[in-house]
């Protein structure tokens, strides 16, 4: 995969700087350029400190043949949403971890996709853009090489990444939208767990009540930022905890997990510059409760 440019207004006065300035790539990622020989100039290879002319042509290959060696591969069903030259979108199950742990070794969503990459020659590392809990359902993209990491991480900074969750809630909401803003910190003495705190970090959330039912309620969430835990600690927040979340809530008979799906994604390619947007249905335990 290659990102081209042409000096045609002598906007650029280094390689660098196009790398920098126009493709926003990191300096980590234009070092790891330069060892391996992947930039060139009129063809030629070229160093990031290389002066431009006028109608200098520059190329940088950001292809790297990778692997993730840690992650076992494991065959599994993925629920493939969208996929090209640049990343991979799945729809995640619930109960399904997105990274291998002590715990889950072979049982993540990582395992399946390692095995996946290897079943259809693709030779890079496991890069997940976002993250979702373990019991949490939806969208997860997995960037195909680094660049297309780091555009989406930074979209992601920069607000332009759209990510809506949908929530069964215990009780019933009065208000039809709001925002909460309230900052979140991680709870003292817990690794997991996490609490609203004035010292926390900013968390705002937008809210969208879809329907009340007769002791729970179907609401969207917008993340304006994305701490851990955001939505599960901002739902308790305001007395309505997620339905089956044992940790910010607590059990419940109807399901066996917080019930709560990543939906919907909106960003733009990171190399088309087209918009995206993908969209998922409520998984059936969730589905079955409305």
């Amino acid at each position: 995969m290659k990102l081209e440019f042409k000096n045609t207004n002598n906007l650029y006065k280094t390689v660098k700087d196009v790398l920098k300035k126009h493709f926003l790539i990191s300096d980590r990622l234009i070092l790891k350029l330069k060892r391996n020989q992947k930039i060139l100039v009129n063809k030629k290879i070229a160093s990031p400190h290389t002066f431009l002319n006028l109608n200098d042509e520059i190329i940088a290959d950001i292809s790297f043949n990778e692997k993730s060696e840690n992650i076992v591969p494991i065959k599994m069903d993925l629920n493939i949403i969208f996929e090209d030259a640049t990343m991979l979108i799945v729809n995640k199950s619930p109960n399904l971890p997105v990274h291998p742990s002590m715990a889950h070794f072979s049982d993540s969503l990582s395992n399946g996709i390692q095995y996946y990459f290897m079943q259809n020659h693709i030779k890079t590392k496991i890069r997940p853009v976002n993250r979702l809990d373990k019991d949490t359902s939806g969208l997860v993209i997995f960037a195909k090489n680094e660049y297309v990491q780091e555009n989406l991480s930074r979209q992601m900074q920069h607000h332009t990444f759209e990510k809506s969750y949908q929530a069964i809630l215990t009780g019933n909401l009065s208000q039809k939208t709001g925002i909460i803003n309230a900052p979140i910190s991680r709870k003292e003495n817990s690794i997991i767990e996490r609490e609203i705190s004035p010292n926390g970090q900013k968390a705002i959330t937008h809210f969208e009540l879809i329907q009340n039912f007769e002791n729970y309620c179907l609401v969207e969430f917008n993340l304006e930022t994305g701490r851990t835990h955001q939505i599960r600690v901002h739902s308790k927040y305001i007395g309505h905890s997620i339905l089956g979340d044992t940790l910010y809530g607590s059990a419940s008979k109807l399901i066996s997990r917080q019930a709560l799906h990543a939906y919907k994604i909106v960003f733009f390619h990171p190399l088309t510059k087209q918009k995206m947007q993908f969209e998922t249905s409520l998984p059936n335990d969730m589905l079955c409760l409305l």
